[in-house]
């Protein structure tokens, strides 16, 4: 298990300008992983200069070639998953079946993106009046600034380099400081098969909002795209606003989870068990609110009980743990305090909570029962394995408290398939999953709705964000 430990910048590793390094920590037991180099601002903006100077060659690579390559990471990364687990495990904390599933995941983004690549499509047609031939052509955005997550520090890396690599941008990839071993990795991956110099770049700088700013404020960026919080993206679009910087956002959730009467309870709680506890349900698709029909919620409450409490926490380094640790103490203790205060609010702890192992931050499975619509718990993404539980008597009340928010990533439905899917229908939200307890699919679009975000991830639209469409009206 190696990965580099530096910048990545015009096709070398090479060390800070500055030579500061940050320590990498593993969350299980705190012991030190490495030391990463902490870029500066002018490590950053050289990174963009690099990007730059590549874009013109890169964006004239004929798709047929930029896919190639694309294909040849997949087959890299597949040969090599056991390794990037491996990597995830350590530096992030999360138990080794989540890190398996990302690893695949993320693995998959270059294997789609590879066979988009050689489908952009375009328009010619006659305009209206007949004096001209309307020709219009999809371009390469430009240099693209992306910003990624600790939480699937593989697949979100993934996610937003292919669609770009393959639309013909460059890229400056920014991971979050938790978990640069993984970008790393991936970056790494990039280079033996053989992207050209400067057409990937990867710095990791601490602290990382100025460079990020600098980055953004330099002429030669035109994309961002961010992944991360709905609180710092909203900053991040204040910066790119000065430069008119086109922007994606993949922003916060905090999805609710409907089991309507008459539902299947046992596979209304298989699937809330892998809406809530995949990736320890550090993810922006973790349900978050339970609302149970009043007729189902005692045994719904008794059942993910059960289950939750089956669910082995430890170490994901030992493959038999279902649950590893949080990302840091930190995150651990904001999880502990959102549950301390729910119970404060009247909500009953029915299983986990209270004091933490030492020595690793982990924080058990947990259900709360009898909580009430509209609590701060019920009100924020928890991004840990706590299930929160509401109970509603009336169909149009529950779409209401499932629309009560400022978030529409994604939400979940369980019942009969046609109130289920009438009820979908009714949910602000860009994604649903009737029936079924997991979503993302490199195939299909991923993005929300009001304060989840702006445009789409995955699928054809992906890469359309990368991509600038060009008028040319030719003389009859």
């Amino acid at each position: 298990m190696t990965s580099p430990h530096d910048l990545f910048i015009d096709g070398q590793w090479r060390p800070a300008a500055d030579g500061r390094r940050f320590p990498v920590h593993d969350p299980a037991d705190g012991s030190e992983l490495a030391q990463f180099a902490a870029a500066t601002e002018a490590d950053c903006l050289a990174a963009v200069d690099a990007a730059a100077d590549a874009l013109a060659s890169w964006s004239a690579t004929p798709p047929r070639q930029r896919s190639e390559l694309l294909r040849a990471c997949f087959d890299l990364l597949t040969e090599e998953r056991e390794q990037l687990a491996a990597l995830i495990v350590a530096e992030n904390g999360k138990a080794y079946a989540d890190a398996i599933g990302e690893a695949a995941y993320a693995t998959e983004f270059f294997r789609w993106f590879a066979e988009e690549a050689v489908r952009i499509g375009g328009d010619f047609r006659l305009s209206p009046s007949g004096d001209k031939t309307i020709v219009v052509r999809r371009d390469p955005i430009g240099v693209a600034v992306l910003v990624t997550p600790w939480n699937f520090p593989a697949a979100m890396a993934t996610r937003k380099i292919a669609p770009a690599l393959a639309a013909g941008c460059s890229v400056v990839l920014k991971p979050a400081s938790q978990t640069p071993l993984t970008a790393a990795y991936v970056v790494d991956v990039l280079r033996r098969v053989g992207v050209p110099a400067g057409v990937v770049n990867l710095v990791t700088p601490v602290p990382a909002g100025p460079a990020v700013s600098a980055m953004l404020h330099h002429p030669a960026v035109r994309k961002l795209s961010f992944t991360g919080s709905t609180e710092v993206g909203r900053v991040l679009l204040h910066e790119a606003a000065d430069q008119v910087v086109s922007s994606s956002m993949e922003l916060g959730g905090n999805a609710p989870f409907v089991v309507l009467p008459g539902a299947d309870v046992e596979a209304a709680v298989e699937g809330a068990m892998v809406a809530k506890m995949r990736n320890g349900g550090s993810a922006c698709t973790a349900a978050n609110r339970f609302y149970v029909h009043d007729s189902l919620v005692d045994e719904f409450s008794t059942r993910i009980t059960t289950a939750m409490k089956a669910v082995t926490m430890g170490p994901g380094a030992d493959h038999s743990n279902d649950l590893g640790a949080l990302v840091s103490p930190e995150e651990r203790d904001k999880v502990a305090g959102l549950v301390d205060r729910a119970v404060a609010e009247g909500a009953n702890l029915t299983l986990g909570g209270g004091g933490q192992p030492s020595g690793g931050a982990f924080y058990p499975p947990t259900v709360l029962t009898d909580v009430k619509h509209g609590t701060e718990i019920n009100q924020t993404e928890i991004f840990g394995p706590v299930a929160a539980i509401v109970a509603f008597s009336d169909v149009d009340e529950a779409v209401a408290m499932a629309n009560d928010t400022i978030y529409g990533l994604i939400a979940y439905v369980y019942g009969d398939p046609a109130q289920a899917l009438s009820v979908a229908q009714r949910i602000d939200a860009g994604m649903v999953a009737v029936n079924r307890g997991v979503l993302s699919d490199p195939a299909a679009p991923f993005g929300g709705t009001k304060q989840s975000g702006l445009g789409r991830e995955g699928s054809s639209e992906g890469i359309l964000e990368f991509l600038e469409e060009k008028y040319i009206g030719i003389e009859v």
